[in-house]
């Protein structure tokens, strides 16, 4: 689940604006287009900015927002029409139409938050370890450790703690970590990500199972703030 931040003039919800994206379970917040919001907004994933009537002015406003220092990733939703008009020097992440499917909205999404994430890794090389609590990850090795504890992971084991530890407090469905785990190409179902969250429960031992957390009906997200002996707040479906 990515925290969506769309900025638009006009009147209504998102849903009157990219119709597919009220069908996904994003966090998603409305804000006028202009800059000053920017200024309160809280930390998103990705930004989406309603280009569907203004095109000049619309190019002129990712232009200034790049330019006050922001650099989540911005998505610009356009008509068929708008779409001569987009070029490299709207210096946005991607454009979509807004009569796009859920699917495609949902790729999109994946993708520039990807891209954006090995941009700042580049940038700073030492993010290769990826610390969040007591869970230390890294990458070159293919090691985590709990508590300086090294944990015996099979590599699916690895991946999926690190993804959820890269997105600590953002709820993930099953499917969504079937699909980013296992890839597209797997046939087996999704018990198969509740069975490898079993495990690694089991691997973090009974003071740190719980920050691997269950959302009842909706999937897991990973909190440091979860520890052995603290209530848990949602029901463990696996």
């Amino acid at each position: 689940m990515a925290k969506i931040l769309m900025l638009t003039n006009s009147m209504g919800a998102s849903a009157d604006v990219l119709p597919a994206l009220a069908l996904l379970q994003h966090d998603v917040r409305v804000l006028p287009a202009e800059v000053s919001v920017l200024i309160d907004a809280p930390t998103v994933d990705c930004i989406f900015v309603d280009a569907r009537r203004d095109l000049p002015n619309t190019k002129a406003f990712t232009k200034l927002i790049t330019t006050t220092g922001v650099s989540t990733p911005i998505v610009v939703i356009t008509t068929e029409g708008g779409l001569s008009a987009v070029n490299a020097d709207w210096q946005i992440a991607d454009v979509i139409l807004d009569t796009a499917g859920p699917a495609e909205v949902d790729a999109r999404i994946r993708i520039v938050i990807g891209k954006d994430a090995l941009v700042q890794l580049a940038k700073n090389p030492a993010l290769k370890e990826i610390r969040s609590g007591e869970v230390v990850i890294d990458e070159d090795s293919y090691t985590a450790k709990i508590k300086g504890r090294t944990l015996d992971l099979t590599f699916k084991e690895f991946e999926l703690l690190k993804y959820l530890t890269q997105h600590p407090g953002r709820v993930f469905s099953r499917s969504q970590l079937l699909q980013e785990i296992w890839g597209y190409d797997y046939f087996g179902g999704t018990r198969t990500v509740d069975v490898h969250i079993r495990r690694l429960r089991s691997k973090l031992g009974p003071e740190f199972e719980t920050i691997i957390d269950t959302v009842r009906n909706v999937g897991y997200r990973f909190s440091s703030n979860n520890t052995a002996g603290s209530n848990q707040s949602t029901a463990d479906l696996s």
